[in-house]
């Protein structure tokens, strides 16, 4: 079913009349059903030779000699997002993100779901491993963005550049390679029951890359030879120590090594632990560092890192329209916004951590002082659900922005697999520019990426379905990741 075309004309007459889609008559929504979907949606983004229990048949094998250039395998591993470039940075900050919901809510999660959402983190875990690979080097980047983002053609048919770029020491990559610590850190502790030898290599490799991270310490970003090709798309625009903070943050959780926690307490400040403490996404880690390490604060195990979680609350107080420091700003439908593109990336991630701080309180029977409230886990969880809700369609453009979920959902993303036949069905090779003519119609994809969150509508609450605004029609895996997690919890408890 084609998604409605709706104009301000439109959203008008219907704010008059009372109607604000299915939030109004308050839907029910099948959270387990949209938790199966967004981890699916990960197979849409595999690159490399895919398995025979492949569930979105619409795809098939690519990127089969990357790394040739470098007399490395690089295959594997995920497309961010609708191109088909494979960036370090976002899919380890991706993976771990996948990870932190099956540490935080996997015993949540259905068995079936459990083991796909493994799957999942497999599949990046493995390529990730693959990039720090050789001594004091690391991989952060296949494809060539330029010659890719000139082209609009499926990942079978890719014949752009499969350029490699990688950075040796003593060059700097903390960022890269700190949050490839904390993905490998943090996927360590979802298999260490499944698959214990597995768990103890992907430790041993976190290990290492944070040594790599910590010892040439710079952003990867800042370095000539790979700045053309990571930017302007992945830039480090927030800086490099926060990564470094929070790859040490997910060694101390997945050893419980005293040496990482002594790393957090001595590096707090002169990292600049408390800076920017009110974003979190695959750049700035800061809110989710405070996050992740208030665990042991509230647990009453370790009061030297009370800073962490004073700035956690002050994080999550700014979150609640009723508090006397709420500040963030909220679309007229109620949806978490935040300037710039993608805006759904900061509502899923951003409720990722209010759900998991909530679980923190909820163990420890704590709630937080804001000012003139206590906010509690109930009260977390209730906005939370919001946020949810609205992202699966009581919003009001009555739409689902997950792909294939509900009746009404986006019918033209952003996404070049999805926008151009399947080689199933149109095997014959469609090259660089020929996509252009599927780019620019008006028809609906005719491969659907089920599962797949797109960037979501504007501050105005509108959303009109167009593929060419990708801020708005692009679905990425970071969108997807945190909001596996807030899946799981719902799906276990959907009237928290």
């Amino acid at each position: 079913m084609a998604a409605p075309n709706f104009n301000l004309r439109n959203v008008v007459l219907l704010v008059v009349m009372g109607w604000w889609g299915q939030g109004a008559c308050g839907h029910e929504h099948d959270y387990v059903d949209a938790l199966s979907k967004a981890i699916l949606f990960f197979e849409g983004q595999r690159s490399g030779f895919l398995p025979e229990e492949q569930r979105l048949k619409w795809r098939a094998h690519s990127g089969l000699g990357d790394g040739w250039s470098y007399n490395v395998d690089l295959t594997g591993g995920y497309y961010d997002a609708g191109d088909n470039v494979k960036f370090g940075f976002p899919m380890a900050f991706t993976t771990t993100m996948l990870s932190w919901s099956v540490v935080e809510f996997g015993e949540m999660m259905p068995p079936q779901e459990l083991t796909n959402a493994r799957v999942a983190i497999r599949w990046a875990t493995d390529y990730l491993l693959k990039t720090i690979s050789q001594p004091n080097h690391i991989f952060i980047q296949v494809g060539d963005p330029i010659s890719d983002h000139n082209c609009w053609e499926r990942p079978e048919d890719m014949d752009t550049s499969r350029a490699v770029y990688a950075v040796d020491a003593p060059n700097p990559a903390s960022d890269v390679a700190g949050e490839t610590a904390a993905a490998l850190a943090a996927s360590s502790m979802v298999f260490r029951s499944s698959d214990p030898g597995y768990s103890e290599t992907l430790l041993r490799n976190a290990v290492k890359a944070f040594e790599l991270a910590d010892t040439y310490r710079g952003a990867y970003s800042d370095n000539a030879h790979v700045k053309s090709a990571v930017c302007p798309y992945y830039c480090d625009f927030d800086g490099y120590q926060d990564e470094l903070l929070w790859g040490a943050a997910w060694l101390r959780r997945a050893t419980q090594d005293d040496n990482f926690l002594n790393y957090i307490q001595s590096n707090g400040k002169t990292l600049g632990a408390e800076d920017n403490i009110n974003e979190f996404g695959w750049d700035n880690k800061h809110a989710g560092l405070n996050v992740l390490v208030s665990k042991e604060v509230l647990e009453g195990n370790v009061y030297s890192l009370e800073s962490y979680k004073a700035s956690a609350e002050s994080f999550l107080c700014t979150l609640i329209p009723e508090t006397s420091s709420s500040h963030i700003q909220y679309s007229p439908g109620g949806l978490i916004y935040r300037p710039g593109g993608s805006n759904l990336q900061h509502a899923t991630s951003i409720t990722f951590l209010q759900l998991v701080y909530a679980n923190y309180l909820s163990r420890t029977s704590q709630a937080i002082n804001c000012g003139n409230v206590y906010v509690t886990a109930h009260s977390l969880r209730q906005h939370a659900k919001k946020q949810v809700d609205y992202i699966l369609g009581d919003n009001p453009m009555g739409l689902s922005y997950m792909v294939g979920y509900g009746n009404s959902y986006p019918q033209r993303i952003h996404h070049r697999g999805s926008s151009l036949p399947s080689i199933k069905d149109h095997p014959q090779l469609i090259a660089c520019k020929e996509g252009s003519i599927y780019f620019n119609s008006t028809a609906p994809n005719p491969n659907l990426l089920v599962g797949a969150v797109v960037g979501g509508p504007g501050q105005d609450d509108l959303y009109l379905d167009d593929r060419a605004d990708f801020t708005k029609s692009e679905p990425t895996t970071y969108i997807n990741a945190p909001f596996v997690g807030v899946l799981a919890y719902f799906s276990a408890n959907p009237n928290p």
